[in-house]
């Protein structure tokens, strides 16, 4: 979660795919937007984001959750304002590996990147359970674990995969891979960074789910959402806004196994890595009244 800046003068990759006006200060530190909310009385001291896979998405400050929800706590990091949590154990198809780490919720970061040895573990198990032939290595293309499609196949198949989070909750990974058009044809990739020293879960892993950072309880809560039908948000005293009169159809809340590249893949191949593009419908009215 990024810290409240606005920018001026844009250069380097902000000119190229995704050029931010601003970021929003999310962190649980004392200047952030939710700390600033919670501290005037203007709401509860937490909020969710929800990531559709038509890339809508949709911010509630004040948001709680439901009872409905799964849930794991957040690991205490005194010296850093981060929401870290602890995974135990991680599927990919039918193995199991009982590795345990932590990683951190961002949703400014839009590919999720993992050290080893569990981003080895994640991308060789992957790469087994896949029919497809594997990629060349295409320095255009930043992840390792990518497959060719054949030029009439409208469809690809890729193992379920999920975390056991400390507590026991499972959480599903809806949208794992990326698909880019190549001139040779589509190309689908695990889209999963290798990391040197850090765990990220970005907002490929989040693709699904209506995210609750709850920061008076500490705990991270998530709920499969297509980010239009969220009408049971806990969001009181903050005013909740009207879905959209026309949606698009709710996605499958169980991991997808089979893709349509052409849904996925942008209209032509761009060397740059696009950033995952959110449009945030904000429910903040009763803040926007007084700045």
């Amino acid at each position: 979660m990024s810290l409240a800046c606005c920018g001026k003068n844009e250069t380097g990759i902000f000119l190229n795919g995704f050029a931010p006006n601003g970021l929003l200060g999310l962190d649980l530190g004392n200047i952030s937007v939710p700390s600033t909310i919670a501290r005037k009385g203007l709401g509860p001291n937490s909020f969710s984001m929800c990531f559709g896979s038509d890339g809508t998405g949709r911010i509630n400050f004040g948001d709680n959750g439901t009872s409905e929800q799964k849930e794991t706590s957040f690991t205490d990091e005194p010296s850093f304002p981060i929401y870290n949590i602890s995974i135990t154990q991680i599927n990919v198809g039918a193995n199991v590996s009982e590795m345990e780490f932590s990683a951190i919720f961002d949703s400014g970061t839009s590919f999720t990147q993992i050290s080893d040895p569990v981003y080895t573990f994640i991308s060789k198990t992957f790469n087994s359970q896949v029919t497809e032939k594997r990629h060349s290595s295409d320095s255009q293309i930043p992840f390792e674990y990518c497959y060719d499609m054949s030029a009439n196949q409208t469809s690809f198949m890729f193992p379920t995969m999920n975390l056991t989070m400390k507590g026991g909750e499972q959480y599903y990974l809806t949208n794992p891979t990326e698909v880019f058009s190549t001139k040779g044809g589509y190309v689908y990739c695990l889209a999963l960074l290798k990391s040197t020293n850090i765990n990220i879960i970005g907002q490929n892993f989040m693709t699904g789910y209506r995210i609750i950072f709850n920061r008076d309880k500490m705990i991270l809560g998530w709920k499969p959402s297509n980010c239009y039908n969220d009408s049971n948000l806990n969001t009181s005293p903050i005013s909740p806004s009207h879905s959209p009169t026309a949606s698009p159809s709710s996605p499958s809340l169980s991991p997808a196994l089979a893709v349509n590249p052409q849904a996925k893949a942008p209209s032509s191949y761009s060397p740059k890595l696009k950033a995952f593009t959110c449009t945030i419908m904000m429910i903040f009215f009763s803040f926007l009244a007084i700045v």
